[in-house]
Formats: C-alpha cells, sequence, structure tokens
C-alpha cells in the first residue's frame, strides 16, 4: 500500500526537522570549538605579555640600578667605565664604618626617614656614604629613577641627575648582599653597574616594596641597611606619585630630593 500524501509530507517536514537539528548542532559545536581557540590565544597572548615585561624588568636590573635612565629626550651613557676588580680614585678608608651600627636620618623632600646602617655587614659601602654624607655631598642632589612594575626601587644620589654620576670615585666589592636575592621593603643599597662589583660611588636606591633582583656574574647589590620609619610617607608623598610617563620605569612624576642626611 503506498503512502498517502499526508504520510509523505509529515515524512518530509521530520526529515528538515532532523536537517535543521543536524545544522543548529554542527553550528553549536562550531562556536565552542572558536570560544576554546580564542580562550587558548587570549591566554598565550597574556603569558606572552607577562613574560615581556619580567624580561624587561630582569634584564633592566641585570645591567644594574646604577645603569642612566633612557628618556624620550636622551639616553645618557656613563662618564667613564670602571675597571672591573680595582677600586678608582680616591676611596674612602673602609675602617671609618668604625664595625658598628650607625643611626640617622636621610629626608626625601622633607620626609623624614629613620635610617640604620650596617657597618660591619658592609664597612666599605658605609664608610663611603657616611663620608659622603659628611661632605653634605648628598644634600639637594635628586632622586632620578623610580620603578614600580614588579621592582619596587627610587634610586638617588647621582648629582648629574641622570644616572651617569658618581663622587669621583669607585669601589667594591659587593657586601651584604642576600643570598636569596631578595631585598625586603626599606632596604638601602647601593646601585652599580652589571657585572662590576667594583662600580659602585654614591648611587643608591631605597626599596619601597618587597623586591626579587637577580643577582648577575657581580654578585647582588650591596646592602648598607634599611629604613626604620617614615616609608609610608615616602610611598604615600613620593613612590605613589609614579613616574614621569606612567611607565614602571623612569624619573619620578614629581621632583624628587635628598634634603639632608645625617648620621651618627
Amino acid at each position: 500500500m503506498a503512502p498517502s500524501k499526508t504520510e509523505d509530507r509529515a515524512a518530509r517536514e521530520n526529515r528538515e526537522r532532523l536537517r535543521g537539528y543536524k545544522a543548529r548542532q554542527a553550528l553549536h559545536e562550531y562556536r565552542i570549538r572558536r570560544r576554546v581557540r580564542d580562550n587558548w590565544i587570549a591566554g598565550i597572548a597574556i603569558v606572552v605579555v607577562a613574560a615581556g615585561a619580567t624580561f624587561a624588568q630582569i634584564a633592566y636590573f641585570s645591567i644594574g640600578p646604577g645603569t642612566p635612565v633612557a628618556t624620550e629626550t636622551t639616553a645618557p651613557e656613563p662618564t667613564e667605565t670602571t675597571p672591573s676588580g680595582e677600586n678608582v680614585g680616591d676611596v674612602p678608608d673602609s675602617a671609618l664604618a668604625e664595625n658598628r651600627t650607625w643611626t640617622g636620618t636621610l629626608s626625601v623632600n622633607d620626609v623624614p626617614l629613620g635610617i640604620e646602617l650596617d657597618g660591619a655587614a658592609a664597612p666599605q659601602g658605609v664608610s663611603s656614604f657616611i663620608s659622603l654624607a659628611q661632605k653634605d655631598f648628598y644634600t639637594q642632589v635628586s632622586c632620578h629613577r623610580l620603578t614600580n612594575g614588579g621592582f619596587f626601587v627610587l634610586q638617588c644620589g647621582d648629582p648629574e641627575g641622570d644616572g651617569s654620576g658618581g663622587p669621583g670615585y669607585s669601589y667594591g666589592p659587593v657586601e651584604n648582599a642576600p643570598a636569596d636575592d631578595v631585598y625586603p621593603a626599606g632596604t638601602i643599597a647601593m646601585a652599580r653597574q652589571g657585572e662590576n662589583a667594583y662600580s659602585m660611588g654614591s648611587q643608591f636606591f631605597i626599596v619601597y616594596e618587597d623586591t626579587t633582583i637577580p643577582s648577575d656574574g657581580a654578585g647582588g647589590y650591596t646592602v648598607l641597611g634599611r629604613v626604620t620609619s617614615g616609608l609610608d610617607d615616602l610611598i604615600t608623598q613620593v613612590t605613589d606619585q609614579g613616574t614621569q610617563d606612567g611607565s614602571a620605569d623612569g624619573p619620578p612624576a614629581i621632583p624628587v630630593t635628598i634634603t639632608g642626611v645625617t648620621v651618627e
């Protein structure tokens, strides 16, 4: 018995519904695959960007906090290359640190920071800092560099104001560097050229949040001591203002100057 027209029409409608269902199912599966693919691409992009930022910060510190800042208008180079492995110039006697703890005040933009310097752990570095402070070398010298993208330091002590200057001498070796490369908030440490343990002079940096700074072939960075009070005020009034161009590494957005140093 041949099927009726009604049955043929029902069969056709069923086939159409089945084809429509399969088409919708295929589209749904395609969209799922597309979403998964897009999520993977986005995830990879995020990882690449994060890795790039990390590499940039590590590269920055591999050449040392003593290296000049590159700005839109100038990219200064060090005024001279310090020979590796020897002191240059009239370096203060390391005995000046007297193998003891020194206390005092370091004022930045008139924000008083209580400081404590370890003359036993870093005799050469502390002796140099004390000698410069007693000669008023640091007064009105700028803090020319701020980093805030995973590395949190304010770099000061360059009389040229661009990262290229110093006191007319350089010294080493690295003293009292942390074995784990971790510099806790409040650390005061010496800047230097990358791969050169004998390139320290007058430039130093204040760590205002816990920061890991990778060592290079010359080691880590000489830790002079620590800030014992006033760090919160420094953060609020200076470092929270960011950099001039909003980047993670550059000159501070506001002029920052050492307004006084006393040690005893």
